[in-house]
């Protein structure tokens, strides 16, 4: 039974990414858009962004931005560099490694905001 591998688990993180950034989108789409609704309806919206459970949700959000960004370099490379495919491999740990990266970058950034509540 195949157990799966790198290129596996690279298209099934690079299908998921590309979901949650839709709903990312469509959730911004429609907070955008309540402003016609009223100040009111849209400012409360917007401080219900500023709970803690959101501020984790963006730290999720860049890691599945950047994850989706540099996997679909990735796949640009391998596609259009003969040699690409060779490498796939190196190049899908690199993107983990990119994208842990800015995950924790993130996460330092938000953590005191979500502990402190500001």
């Amino acid at each position: 039974m195949y157990k799966g591998r790198e290129g596996q688990w690279a298209f099934l993180l690079h299908r998921l990414s590309g979901l949650a950034i839709l709903a990312y989108l469509m959730l911004h789409v429609f907070s955008i858009g309540s402003v016609i609704l009223g100040e009111e309806f849209y400012m409360r919206i917007h401080h219900t962004y500023d709970l803690w459970p959101f501020r984790v949700g963006l730290i999720f959000v860049t890691a599945g931005v950047v994850y989706h960004a540099l996997n679909g370099l990735r796949i640009i490379v391998m596609d259009f560099a003969g040699a690409g495919v060779a490498y796939q491999r190196q190049m899908w740990y690199g993107v983990m490694a990119l994208t842990l990266l800015a995950t924790a970058y993130t996460a330092w950034v938000n953590i005191p905001r979500i502990l402190g509540g500001y």
